[in-house]
C-alpha cells in the first residue's frame, strides 16, 4: 500500500497483520481522488480508518488538517505509525472512538470539508454514519461512504442526496453533499 499522488507520493505505508481490516485499494483510492479534484486547505475527517491511507492520501494531496476516527486500538497504533512514516503529525490527529458517539460531542477541528465514512460493511448501520457524519460537515463539505456493491447506498439520507456511485470490484463509493431545497 502506498500513497498515489501529491507531496508524499510513492510512501508506502504499513498495512494491517491481522485479519479483518479491508484497507481501501490503491485503485479505488486513485479513482476516488481523481473524481474529489484537489483538497488545497481542506479538513478531512476519515473515520472508520483503518490503516490511515484515505487520510494520508488527502493530507498528500493539500487538506491542511486530518482527524482519524477508529475505535480498535491495533488500528490507531497502525495509522499512528503511517502518519509518522509520512512526518504528518502536526497536520493529523487520532481519535481513538466510536465515530457515531465521538460525532454526537462534535469532535476538535471543527467542521470537515470532506467526510471519509469505511465502516465495517456487516456490522455498522449505513444511516447512522450518515447522519453523524452530516452533523460535522460544513455547507459546501462532502461525504464519501465505501460499502459493498451488493448493499447499495440509500440516495437519501436527512439533508444529504447521493451525487454519484464509483464501482470497483465488490466495493463501491457514494458521494453526498448537502441536498438542495427548493426556492
Amino acid at each position: 500500500m502506498r500513497i498515489i499522488a501529491g507531496a508524499l507520493k510513492g510512501r508506502r505505508l504499513a498495512e494491517p497483520t491481522w485479519p479483518g481490516l479491508r484497507p481501501t485499494s490503491d485503485k479505488l483510492r486513485e479513482t476516488l481522488f481523481n473524481v474529489l479534484g484537489p483538497l488545497d486547505g481542506a479538513r478531512v475527517i476519515d473515520a472508520y480508518a483503518g490503516s490511515g491511507a484515505i487520510g494520508l492520501e488527502a493530507h498528500s494531496r493539500g487538506a491542511a488538517r486530518v482527524t482519524f476516527v477508529e475505535l480498535d486500538q491495533r488500528a490507531c497504533r497502525l495509522i499512528d505509525a503511517n502518519v509518522r512514516r509520512c512526518d504528518a503529525g502536526e497536520a493529523c490527529a487520532i481519535i481513538r472512538a466510536d465515530f457515531v458517539a465521538a460525532a454526537r460531542r462534535r469532535l476538535p477541528d471543527g467542521e470537515a470539508d470532506l467526510v471519509f465514512l469505511d465502516p465495517p460493511y456487516e456490522t455498522v448501520d449505513v444511516g447512522d454514519a450518515l447522519a453523524a457524519a452530516a452533523r460535522l460537515l460544513a455547507p459546501d463539505g462532502r461525504i464519501v461512504l465505501e460499502h459493498a456493491w451488493r448493499r447499495p447506498a440509500p440516495e437519501m439520507a436527512g439533508a444529504l442526496a447521493r451525487r454519484r456511485v464509483i464501482r470497483s470490484g465488490d466495493s463501491a463509493l457514494a458521494i453526498y453533499d448537502r441536498r438542495q431545497t427548493g426556492g
